[in-house]
């Protein structure tokens, strides 16, 4: 796993602003994800849910289905785009461009239903803009 200088010089400032090297260890595994995808599995990652040991599609679509956004909706929400993009719960799509699923919580309550879209939150959902959302990411 080969990252790129300008990744080495992102990771090189993470450290420099910590007092033992190891404290940028979360923020370095960030930065080689982002740039790679996915972390190797020797980073010993299991741990951590939000790194990936294995190449992912290029985007990460979340519905929360905690109960204040089940009340709103959210379930109908996650078939109607299981459906439209042609996927089942933690599915990806057939061109690798999209992993959906669900998170028991994302925080946004008094926005339901919601979505986290990479690291976007998409907050009072109907599944027309839903799609719409999902039909926009290339």
């Amino acid at each position: 796993m080969v990252i790129s200088p300008e990744a080495r010089a992102r990771i090189d400032a993470e450290i420099a602003q910590y007092p033992q090297r190891r404290g940028a260890l979360l923020p370095a595994l960030h930065i080689v994800q982002s740039e790679l995808g996915h972390v190797a599995p020797e980073a010993a990652v299991s741990f951590y849910n939000m790194f990936y040991a294995t190449p992912q599609p290029r985007h990460h679509v979340y519905v929360c289905t905690n109960l204040p956004c089940s009340l709103r909706g959210a379930r109908g929400l996650l078939r109607g785009l299981e459906e439209h993009l042609g996927v089942d719960d933690h599915g990806n799509t057939g061109d690798g461009r999209i992993h959906l699923g669900h998170e028991e919580c994302l925080g946004a309550c008094a926005y339901a239903p919601m979505m986290r879209v990479d690291e976007r939150y998409c907050e009072d959902l109907d599944l027309e803009q839903a799609r719409r959302i999902v039909d926009a990411l290339e």
